[in-house]
Formats: structure tokens, C-alpha cells, sequence
């Protein structure tokens, strides 16, 4: 089933050429912290660009849920924050839908808040382990109450005295990561994180942007990341630069696509988010960017994708996992279309998604007629070349949108018709997939096979 409704089956077949301007929403990462950092803030926020799928319009509820004032008038978001600790006890459950990012970073905002909350998501979200964000919560005071295996739905109950707290996050995740330092923001002294592996740093960017004293160092440890608690934020005015993990379906079907030339605007390029496209021209890939600037602290280009029928299989670096973690899925496709093996390693990350996607993507892959070999942190992709992917099959998402659009990106260059079981939740991140992508030239259509 989908994240809010019925099953909703896609088709997708070999396409013509892909070609044109491909407007993809808004930074998924940038607007869940967007509308959370705006509601901790003391005044008016306003964002423009905003992601309005499913995962981020759950975060704005939630947070008025706590307090805040969220609303859109004409194409700006305008957040009214409460101040850091001045959330308000919701007096219902918070429904996460189908976001990791959105619960977790909620939990640690409210964490350091003598309130109570109770979380609950969709059945792929309620699958997935909690206990990575919790174990860290409670060395702030905050408790949790879940399921057996720290599953939702989930209690949190804020602490009402905090410490500020070291933790060291053991495994790659921006999530977590993310989370701690929400935390600390009403926990009085400092708040130091250590992470081994740097992931994503919209957060640090975001926190420093209003007003928190942040300080990133490069040691021995890793990157640690120290926050000073209990700071006042002052509201911002937040241009959303665009999603690169949505950038890379039209990028890599583009790439996949017989003589597609397909120009995607204004994307979001930072560092630790950008692996993808690094990867991609490793394997011999036709893609540019394009009048590259930096906006709102941000580094961003415009991409050029052109049909690639050149590429080849390599071995993916593991310390490039944590900046492309999410891609990884759709790099797989990509990957049936190159020659050779592609090698994915350090990627254990991928176990805990909204689906197991290693496994997911092995499944469908394989029923597609794509070898693949699997263990339980790496991955490798055999690749049939340009035009050589037998397709023919209906394959499973799994409630992962990311799941449903890498193998609606595949059936453009396969030989026969892929379909995909329930498309549905592709609206939790990518609301105009369908339209957009079928403007390109893409011959994707709702109903079964």
C-alpha cells in the first residue's frame, strides 16, 4: 500500500529522447530544518522554495502542533517560532507519515523540553529503528516509550532540567547527528558531537544562520561539531536551493536515455551531498554544471545530463557513502546501464531506509534481468550496457519512494515494459515526478502492467 491511500501502480517504458528543463522541488533536507529551526526561532521566518511534499508538510504540521504559527500565503512559507524551549505539549499525536528526518529531528527539538509527545508515522516509518536517536536523547534527561525495538509509536518525555552532552554518533548519519544538536540547543553549556565520517551539514549551516555559535573542527576524532546552548535565534528569510537527491532521476535517466539532453536549474551542490554526481562522471557520464554560485551560504549550478551509452562499472570509495547515501538506489540503475561491475561498499545505512534498499533493489534488479550480488554492507551491479536491461517485470517499492522512481528511471531505457507496484509514496519527496518527468519525453503512466 502507499503512505496515504490505496495503491497507486506506475508504467514505465522505452523512451525517445529526454529533453528540456527539468524544475525539481525544493531541498527535502533544508526545508524539514527550515520549518523547525524557524519554529525555535523568536519572530517571523519566511521561506521561499519550500519542498510541499507529503514528508515536509507533516514537519509544518507537527510543528504547529508545538506552538508555532505555519502557514503559506502566495509562495512563501511564513513561520511564527516560539524560541528555543518554548515548545507547547501537543494535545494529539504526531503523525510523522513516512519521514525518518521528520520524526528524528522533531524528537531532538523537543527532547530538551519538559513536555511530553507521542510520534506514530506510516507502517514503513513505524518499522524503522528509533533507538539510534533515542540512546543519544537520553544522556540529555529525555525518555522515550516505544515498541520493542525501539519502534513507534513512540513516548518522548523532554527533560525538564538538561545536560548538555558529548556523544560520539557511531554509524554515518546526519539524522542523528542533526538531532543532538536540536537537543542542545535548550540544554545549558555546550553540546559537542563527534562524528567519524562527515555527512550533511545543513544543520551546522542552518544553526550558525540563525544566530547559534557553532563551531566545526577537524581532529583526530573526526569532525566535532560544538554547539552553545540555549542561544536566541533570529528568524531568516530562506531561499530553498533544489533538491539534489531528487535532481539525480532526471539526471540519471537523461544519462540512461538514447539522445536525451536535459538541463536541470538551481541545484543544491553541497559538499557532503554532491557524491552522486561525482560518482556518475567517474563512470564516464556526459554531465556539467553550469553557471555554478553560491546561494544562501550554499554552493549551487545548473546540471547538464546527455545520453551516455560510454559508461562503466567502478568501485564506489566508502567514505563517499554518507554524501550520497540516498542515491545510491537509482546510481543501481544507472549502473544496469554501464558496462562492467559496479562495486557499492560501506553502505549498511541503506538496511535501516524507509525500505531495506540493498535487498529491495537486489529483488528488482534481478527480476529485471540485472546480476547482482549482495552482503549485508556492500553491493555490486553488473551492467548490461546502453539498452541491453531485459525489464518485463513488476517489482515491489515497498513504501520507498526512492524505491518506486529508480526503477520508473530504468524502464525508459529497458527492453520491455517495467511496473511498479504502488508509486504512492513518491509524493512524500517528489509531488511532480510524474507530470515532470512526462514533459521531458519520458513515457510514464499510472495503472498496472
Amino acid at each position: 500500500m502507499s503512505s496515504h491511500g490505496a495503491p497507486i501502480p506506475m508504467t514505465s517504458d522505452r523512451s525517445g529522447p529526454l529533453t528540456g528543463t527539468a524544475d525539481v522541488p525544493g531541498d527535502k533536507s533544508i526545508s524539514h530544518r527550515s520549518l523547525i529551526l524557524g519554529a525555535l526561532a523568536v519572530g517571523e521566518t519566511k521561506v521561499t522554495g519550500l519542498l510541499e511534499g507529503q514528508d515536509v508538510l507533516d514537519t509544518a504540521a507537527a510543528m504547529r502542533s508545538f506552538g508555532a504559527e505555519v502557514e503559506k500565503r502566495g509562495d512563501t512559507w511564513h513561520v511564527h517560532g516560539v524560541g528555543v524551549g518554548g515548545f507547547e505539549e501537543p494535545d494529539h499525536v504526531i503523525d510523522c507519515g513516512n519521514s525518518g528526518t521528520g520524526v528524528r529531528l522533531i524528537m531532538g527539538a523537543m527532547a530538551t523540553t519538559g513536555i511530553a509527545a507521542t510520534f506514530t508515522g506510516d507502517a514503513s516509518l513505524n518499522g524503522r529503528p528509533m533507538a539510534r536517536v533515542t540512546d543519544p536523547l537520553a544522556l540529555f534527561g529525555a525518555q522515550a516509550f516505544g515498541r520493542s525495538g525501539g519502534r513507534l509509536p513512540m513516548t518522548i518525555l523532554g527533560a525538564s532540567d538538561p545536560l548538555p552532552v558529548r556523544y560520539a554518533v557511531p554509524v554515518p548519519s546526519a539524522q542523528v547527528k542533526s538531532a543532538v544538536l536540536l537537543a542542545g540547543l535548550n540544554a545549558p553549556g555546550e553540546t559537542v558531537v563527534i562524528e567519524r565520517e562527515a555527512t550533511r551539514d545543513h544543520s551546522e549551516r542552518m544553526l550558525a544562520g540563525f544566530g547559534a555559535e557553532v563551531r566545526v573542527e577537524d581532529t583526530d576524532e573526526g569532525r566535532v561539531i560544538t554547539l552553545t546552548g540555549q542561544p536566541e535565534l533570529r528568524p531568516q528569510e530562506i531561499v530553498v536551493p533544489r533538491d539534489p537527491s531528487s535532481a539525480a532521476f532526471p539526471v540519471c535517466a537523461a544519462l540512461i536515455t538514447e539522445g536525451s539532453d536535459v538541463l536541470v536549474p538551481n541545484i543544491g551542490l553541497n559538499p557532503t551531498r554532491a557524491g552522486l554526481f561525482t560518482t556518475l562522471q567517474e563512470m564516464g557520464a556526459d554531465l556539467t554544471f553550469e553557471n555554478p554560485r553560491e546561494e544562501g551560504g550554499e554552493p549551487v549550478a545548473d546540471l547538464r545530463a546527455r545520453f551516455s551509452p560510454g559508461m562503466k562499472g567502478i568501485e564506489v570509495p566508502p567514505e563517499r557513502a554518507a554524501s550520497m547515501i540516498d542515491e545510491y538506489p537509482v546510481l543501481s540503475a544507472v549502473a544496469a546501464c554501464a558496462e562492467g561491475r559496479t562495486l557499492m561498499t560501506g553502505v549498511r545505512e541503506l538496511r535501516v531506509k524507509e525500505s531495506d534498499r540493498i535487498d529491495a533493489m537486489a529483488k528488482g534488479l534481478r527480476a529485471c534481468g540485472v546480476e547482482v550480488e549482495e552482503g549485508e554492507d556492500w553491493w555490486a551491479v553488473t551492467g548490461r550496457g546502453a539498452g541491453g536491461v531485459p525489464g518485463g517485470a513488476t517489482v515491489e517499492s515497498r513504501l520507498d519512494h526512492r524505491i518506486a522512481m529508480s526503477f520508473l528511471v530504468l524502464g525508459l531505457a529497458a527492453q520491455a515494459r517495467i511496473t511498479v507496484d504502488d508509486a504512492g509514496p513518491i509524493a512524500t519527496s517528489f509531488p511532480v515526478f510524474e507530470p515532470l518527468m512526462t514533459a521531458l519525453g519520458a513515457r510514464i503512466a499510472r495503472g498496472g502492467a
